[in-house]
């Protein structure tokens, strides 16, 4: 594993936390490609019976990285999730559908296929790829000061590539969260079903890793099974076509943008998304 991403087993539980304070854990290749051999590492180890993923610093996590001196969207890293070709040396679309398909969508479903229960413990801000990875764990405990966003609408882009949101918000709170932009709190989250609990930013390590020794009590092989039968069920409310149909559309938004504007991200990187917040 790389320096982005930290790993230490307690008791029986992995904690992998996310490293990259300085920039809000903005989710790089190298960042993505660690992720993937710290939970690895956990799968296969017998004596880890959950995991939890969490961010240091301030925030869990501030999303894809787009603008950070540690961006590395031109650099090829091992072929994990996706039997499809490198991005590197391809042109126009071939490169970014290469690239997302591995890095974002097909990475986040690996994740969520790992038999073993996970939970996000989430503080600060968890924004837009930092939603994804979220999501992809079976529990989300939150802190009171966190806060969720999706705000890639700004950029003319239906969502991020990981298109859970009528799932885990709900269709009509998806369509405000998408349409506006907006933050919105743990508390709206935890309403809407998205989150599991929410604690006091103070007992948020405390009640996570209380809860996840109530999991570590478990059958393994039950929770295995459990966690795979909730995925199956998901999947036949739609959620793996819907992904797919929406990744397409995803993939439409940026050749637009590139021929409008001239830059597929509609000129914004990391400080012109939060300077067009509303």
């Amino acid at each position: 594993m790389a320096d982005e991403v930290l790993y230490e087993v307690r008791d029986r539980v992995a904690v992998i936390t996310l490293n990259r304070p300085e920039y809000a854990n903005a989710q790089n290749s190298a960042m993505t490609y660690a992720l993937d051999a710290a939970f690895g590492r956990a799968v296969n180890d017998d004596e880890v019976a959950v995991l939890v993923l969490t961010g240091a610093g301030r925030h869990f996590c501030g999303g894809h990285d787009i603008g950070t001196p540690g961006r590395d969207a031109d650099q090829s890293f091992g072929r994990q999730a996706v039997l499809w070709w490198d991005h590197v040396g391809k042109a126009g679309a071939d490169a970014r559908y290469a690239r997302e398909m591995e890095v974002y969508l097909g990475m986040c479903r690996r994740w969520r296929e790992i038999p073993k229960p996970s939970i996000a413990m989430v503080h600060g801000a968890c924004i837009a790829g930092g939603l994804m990875l979220a999501w992809v764990c079976d529990l989300i405990v939150a802190a009171e000061d966190a806060f969720f966003a999706d705000p890639v609408v700004r950029m003319g882009i239906p969502g991020v590539e990981y298109f859970a949101h009528p799932w885990v918000l709900g269709p009509r709170f998806a369509r405000e969260v998408l349409f506006t932009g907006a933050r919105f709190s743990a508390e709206r989250a935890y309403q809407v079903g998205m989150v599991s609990r929410v604690v006091p930013r103070a007992s948020l390590e405390s009640a996570v890793v209380e809860l996840a020794g109530q999991i570590a009590e478990m059958p393994q092989f039950g929770l295995a099974l459990a966690k795979r039968a909730v995925n199956q069920c998901e999947d036949l409310m739609g959620m793996r076509p819907g992904m797919d149909a929406t990744f397409g559309l995803h993939h439409v938004a940026h050749p637009h943008n590139a021929e409008v504007s001239g830059h597929s991200l509609a000129g914004l990187d990391a400080r012109g998304m939060r300077d067009s917040r509303t």
